[in-house]
């Protein structure tokens, strides 16, 4: 484990600027000020430099934080970054992550998920990290009817989507590592997130962005399907709870107990942007769509002293009104124009990491 105490940590985290992982690094700089972060992205289409404006540039100056650009499954070039950094722990957020896009071409989500876990995997072990924490989803273990209880770290895999079985490979190669090796793992699975800095192809800033401008706001299929809701800031604060103290070799399910059909998730955000519920249509259901998630998350709360600080209601209104105070930052996502922040790289004197 990593202990929170005032030693200096060098850390390493996978997908800092994509939404949960540039949430983690907020609260790492905001909450350790000993610790050094470094943040290994590859900026695909879901990342944005936007994410860390004014945070990443003020902890760069103090050295406190690094950026590098970078593909987690480029061997060469994970080995030499953890060769030169020393780091004391990965926390592995790097995933392809929706599962429409993995319906319609599965090979990304093999690359980066499981090839991409593997490749820090082989490094860390032989770079000497001394603990490995992998980010993962309650989706691994694929869905419940109405009446079954909630999914603890017990329940069988059973992934329903590519998405979602790259992410149960990438679990299980972590545990395996442990077994096998002796590495120091930790592995977290959470419910659905949402908050401030959410790419809008997930279903909260969709919808919530498309009733701001008057757009229709589809829904899969009759809009049954039930689903369990966490704000990032408490996901954040659940993998970093893992990360100083949980057991190596241990799994934490984190949740937010918000169970909400995803039709009453869309009207309330229709009500709460102000928008009229006649924007809510109906459309095709996804190919193999989960019908309901739960999770139990009383290991978590019993080993790490962790538990939700928000209700679904107060965490939907802080996320209301973060869109509403950052539409510059939701439109030039929707736009395609936040893509021209990657150019910004080059006046930061960022690294950039690649094999060769």
């Amino acid at each position: 484990m990593i202990p929170n105490d005032d030693a200096v940590r060098r850390v390493l985290v996978t997908g800092g600027m994509g939404f949960i992982g540039s949430n983690f690094v907020r609260l790492l700089l905001a909450e350790r000020p000993g610790w050094r972060v470094c943040n290994l992205d590859l900026l695909t289409y879901a990342a944005n430099p936007e994410n860390l404006a004014g945070v990443a540039e003020a902890a760069e100056a103090s050295g406190r934080y690094r950026f590098v650009r970078g593909d987690v499954a480029d061997p060469e070039a994970v080995s030499g970054l953890l060769a030169r950094e020393h780091f004391d722990a990965v926390v592995h957020f790097a995933a392809e992550s929706h599962v429409d896009r993995s319906i319609a071409s599965a090979a990304p989500f093999v690359r980066t998920n499981v090839v991409g876990t593997q490749v820090l995997l082989d490094a860390a072990r032989e770079h000497g990290v001394g603990r490995f924490v992998h980010v993962s989803t309650d989706e691994v273990y694929g869905d419940l009817e109405p009446h079954e209880p909630p999914f603890t770290e017990e329940t069988p895999l059973r992934p329903s989507s590519p998405y979602s079985a790259s992410k149960a490979a990438s679990d299980h190669l972590v545990l395996a590592y442990h077994r096998t090796h002796g590495m120091d793992v930790v592995v977290t699975r959470c419910s659905n997130n949402y908050g401030p800095y959410q790419f809008p192809e997930k279903l909260i800033p969709l919808m919530l962005v498309n009733a701001l401008e008057g757009r229709p706001l589809p829904v899969y299929g009759t809009g049954e399907n039930v689903r369990d809701w966490i704000h990032v800031d408490d996901h954040c604060r659940g993998v970093l709870a893992a990360l100083e103290g949980g057991s190596p070799g241990r799994v934490y399910n984190f949740g937010g107990g918000s169970e909400r059909r995803n039709l009453d998730v869309v009207r309330e955000i229709a009500r709460a942007a102000g928008a009229g519920e006649e924007l809510v249509c109906f459309v095709t259901d996804r190919p193999g769509h989960d019908r309901r998630y739960a999770i139990d998350y009383s290991r978590a709360r019993a080993e790490l002293g962790w538990a939700p600080s928000r209700t679904f209601e107060a965490g939907l209104a802080e996320t209301v009104r973060w869109y509403l105070d950052h539409r510059e930052w939701w439109q030039r996502v929707r736009d395609g124009a936040y893509r021209e922040s990657t150019e910004m790289i080059a006046s930061w004197g960022v690294a950039t990491v690649r094999a060769g």
